[in-house]
């Protein structure tokens, strides 16, 4: 299940349902989670591995657990089922990790268990659990409206290069949207719009427009939860980025680069500066969750 970075996030305003209006666009990456289903007698469980698996909550207070519970009670299904999690994408990094690890779960656990469902179908039951989720099923380069669970493949040429800089710290998506609507730059009833500049680059596949064109209504909160995202963002703008973006809520930063070597040039840059607990060269757009073994 891979990763996502927002190239545009958008906000409007807050819906009767607790979420936001968005307009977004998504493109996944290569920096995968892995979940294993295997049967188990009765009962579902969940085990993470990786070096945040502490992060995660036990049992029923997992994302990937509550996916695979959903899935069972609307389709009737009896057997067990015990997930392995491998974690690789960052907790509370605004990547959507755990709508990954959600949609993975949803897929897996249809597998084993052998149900007769599509994958519009696990996309209407993944969004019942995260916003994120139906795109983490779908991958490669789409378009979200609504709550961004409405999605529309965009069209994008070429391959994208980033350099994911991973924060010491962590910021709640929820403390960020509340933090939004304090601010001046709050936009109720404003019906939020995608930069016009950025879809023709991707459409055209010109990498350096693309960079000039990423927008995030939520940088500056980033910003003003983790201040030292700034120090960040100056030194891989000071090694020649195409163009930077805070993903989601933050507060990882993705670099865009020209190519395969600029990502591992700024990659050294950025470690040795220590500007972020980890540095990660990664490409886009990559395909959404699949099974990749029986």
């Amino acid at each position: 299940m891979p990763a996502k970075i927002n190239l545009a996030l958008c906000v409007g305003g807050l819906r009767d349902d607790g979420y936001h209006e968005l307009a977004t666009v998504f493109q996944a990456v290569s920096l995968y989670d892995d979940i294993v289903a295997t049967p188990a007698h009765k009962g579902i469980s969940c085990e993470v591995h990786g070096p945040e698996a502490h992060k995660i909550g036990p049992g029923n207070k997992n994302l990937a657990y509550q996916a695979a519970q959903l899935l069972a009670e609307y389709y009737w299904v009896s057997d067990g089922a015990h997930l392995r999690i491998d974690k690789r994408i960052p907790v509370a990094g605004g990547m959507a990790g755990g709508s990954a690890d959600t949609a993975g779960a949803l897929l897996a656990c249809a597998r084993l268990w052998e149900l007769p469902v599509t994958m519009e179908e696990l996309r209407e039951l993944g969004s019942q659990l995260g916003a994120d989720v139906p795109f983490a099923l779908m991958g490669g380069c789409a378009m979200g409206l609504g709550k961004g669970e409405q999605l529309t493949p965009v069209l994008s040429r070429g391959v994208y290069h980033w350099v994911l800089a991973f924060s010491h710290r962590e910021v709640s998506t929820a403390e960020s949207y509340s933090r939004f609507d304090r601010t001046a730059t709050a936009t109720a009833g404003r019906a939020p719009e995608l930069p016009r500049e950025l879809m023709m680059a991707l459409a055209s596949g010109d990498v350096p427009r693309v960079g000039r064109s990423l927008v995030n209504d939520l940088q500056p909160i980033a910003y003003s939860l983790v201040p030292e995202l700034k120090q960040t963002v100056r030194a891989g703008q000071g090694a020649g980025c195409l163009g930077n973006i805070v993903s989601g809520s933050g507060p990882t930063v993705a670099f865009l680069v020209e190519n395969e070597s600029a990502a591992t040039d700024l990659a050294v840059a950025l470690s040795s500066q220590g500007v972020a607990r980890q540095v990660q060269p990664v490409t886009g757009p990559v395909p959404g969750a699949m099974i990749i073994q029986n």
